[in-house]
């Protein structure tokens, strides 16, 4: 059914700004109300049934679009990056925010960001959860390191925190006092922040046992350079991989080149960085992986083949050893480490994709896969 009545939200943690647009008479009715969703919701309703409502994503989350969808009411929920912006406005307001998603509504102007599942979206908590742990376990380290080198001190083997580095740094002494009661406290927060990141790699082992996305998260392991808890990431914040291509899911994750092209000259610049930060972080890491030599599956990537089919083991096998001729190719020609991995990481993304889309569409067999892929 056509839609005559085009609502735009600015949401805030307190309050929602309202603007309707009736397309067929011009007709235009603002109002700000409680951020409570039932109150929204009966605004909304009283606008006749042929409506759609867009806001844009933020930090109030998908509860007001799960809301409306279950009242049968279409909802739009805005990728706040692709939104059109006048360059001379200079006057921002909620009514005028509410009433240009309204307009950008009507015109079929809105890119629109998936909302994933509440269960999906609770898996997702989980691992940024272990990713914030992790940040804050490195910069534990850092301070530690710091410390002891400002003492001069110096570890003598290469390898770091492993058992023998932590039994090392029990055992030094700094003077004056005040600076060992300070490493004493460092050391503690290193070992209580270690403990909480190995309680939430078992608490994800325990949730991969049991998730909706179990099998694509094997596939993806296959993969060097992808363990569990980067499979785990990976599945939870892309999601729908049926989205994408292989060519097109490098700029979801923003590891695309930028350009600024005119006339007859042509400028590529840094990767637009764009889409999910977490899903590309995850996929640089793993792509340094590649750089290593590779001959032949490891004992890890054969315990994981045997959890997949004979078509995602061809693929995987395939993808390292494509990948780790790229590193090289790039080591030979000299290229920069950094953007090296980069490139590598844009072209894992298209192999992870090409093992889990045709996964979630239920299509096995090479000759399934295979036209996924085409």
């Amino acid at each position: 059914m056509l839609k005559t009545t085009f609502i735009g939200l600015d949401v805030h943690a307190k309050t929602v700004t309202a603007a309707a647009l009736n397309a067929d008479t011009g007709e235009i009715d603002q109002a700000t109300m409680p951020a409570d969703n039932p109150t929204v919701i009966s605004w909304i309703k009283a606008h006749g049934d042929d409506t759609a409502v867009t806001y844009e994503a933020g930090p109030t989350g998908y509860g007001l679009a799960r809301d409306l969808t279950d009242q049968g009411i279409t909802c739009t929920v805005a990728a706040p990056s692709k939104l059109l912006r006048a360059p001379g406005d200079r006057v921002k307001t909620d009514q005028r925010d509410a009433l240009g998603l309204a307009r950008m509504l009507s015109l079929g102007e809105i890119t629109a960001v998936r909302v994933p599942p509440i269960g999906q979206e609770g898996l997702r908590d989980v691992s940024r959860a272990r990713q914030r742990a992790v940040l804050d376990l490195t910069h534990a380290r850092q301070r530690i390191n710091a410390m002891i080198l400002r003492h001069a001190l110096r570890y003598p083997k290469d390898t770091k925190w492993t058992q023998v580095h932590h039994d090392w740094l029990a055992r030094q002494r700094l003077e004056p006092a005040a600076s060992q009661q300070a490493l004493s406290a460092e050391l503690e927060t290193e070992t209580l922040l270690m403990a909480h990141v190995r309680r939430l790699d078992a608490t994800i082992a325990d949730l991969v046992a049991e998730a909706e996305e179990t099998p694509i998260i094997d596939a993806l392991m296959c993969f060097r350079g992808i363990s569990i808890t980067t499979g785990f990431g990976l599945a939870v914040e892309i999601g729908d991989w049926t989205r994408f291509t292989g060519a097109t899911i490098g700029s979801y994750l923003g590891l695309t080149p930028s350009e600024h092209s005119s006339g007859q000259s042509r400028s590529q610049g840094a990767i637009t960085k764009a889409g999910n930060t977490y899903a590309r972080k995850l996929l640089i890491e793993a792509a340094w992986s590649h750089a290593r030599p590779y001959s032949r599956p490891g004992a890890r990537l054969l315990r994981q083949f045997d959890k997949v089919d004979a078509a995602t083991r061809v693929r995987a096998i395939e993808g390292n050893q494509r990948l780790h001729r790229v590193w090289a190719n790039f080591d030979a020609r000299k290229k920069r480490r950094v953007k090296a991995n980069t490139a590598v990481a844009r072209e894992l993304a298209g192999w992870c994709w090409s093992v889990a889309a045709p996964l979630q569409m239920n299509v096995t067999g090479p000759e399934g896969q295979e036209a996924q892929m085409g």
